[in-house]
């Protein structure tokens, strides 16, 4: 496995990739991060956006809408709240994200407004990046 490493793609609803990678690049909370064999050890949280799999197959990309991210030397695993192939997302699905995102701001504690503003605005803008 020499210049790969294992990526596995989970959500609640199903497990939606499992392949060696040579890379993978993650919508981290704190900002957007490259993983590849021989990363450092981390665990971090997933914001809405998209992760880019690059495989010996060429870039496969998928739309995340928050989660946690492990990684190691050898592995990344990517716990995701909600996946989608990108080939298969549609305006309606932004939309339906976009509507959930609003509804847990609206219903909000005042200490997580923040938090909920950023996933909405990340949310918002994934319709920018999609062309939709």
């Amino acid at each position: 496995m020499s210049g790969l490493m294992q990526f596995d793609l989970v959500s609640p609803e199903a497990a939606l990739v499992s392949m060696e990678i040579i890379s993978v690049e993650i919508p981290g909370a704190e900002g957007d991060f490259t993983a590849m064999p021989q990363h450092a050890p981390l665990i971090t949280s997933l914001r809405p956006g998209f992760l880019k799999v690059n495989s010996n197959d060429g870039t496969k990309e998928y739309v995340v809408t928050g989660g946690f991210v492990e990684i190691n030397a050898t592995s990344t695993s990517v716990l995701a709240e909600q996946a989608f192939d990108r080939e298969n997302i549609t305006k309606d699905i932004i939309d339906e994200l976009v509507d959930d995102a609003e509804k847990a701001l609206a219903n909000c504690a005042e200490d997580s407004r923040d938090s909920l503003e950023k996933r909405l605005y990340d949310t918002k803008s994934l319709l920018d990046f999609l062309d939709l």
